[in-house]
């Protein structure tokens, strides 16, 4: 999780340029950086987007 950033705002454009770019979902993406998808939906939720699997990316 340390590799992760920590603001949700910056954690948005890590993780979609990182679902766009690297894995084909979420769970891959989470498994790869050893956290739990429940703590990066918390965090993106936070700023008010929401994973959309068919796009695999957060809205």
């Amino acid at each position: 999780m340390s590799s992760m950033p920590k603001d949700p705002v910056i954690l948005l454009s890590f993780v979609n340029t990182q679902l766009r770019d690297n894995y084909n979902s979420l769970t891959e993406l989470c498994k790869a950086y050893m956290v739990s998808e429940d703590y990066i939906n918390t965090k993106l939720n936070m700023i008010n987007y929401s994973y959309n699997k068919d796009r695999n990316q957060f809205v």
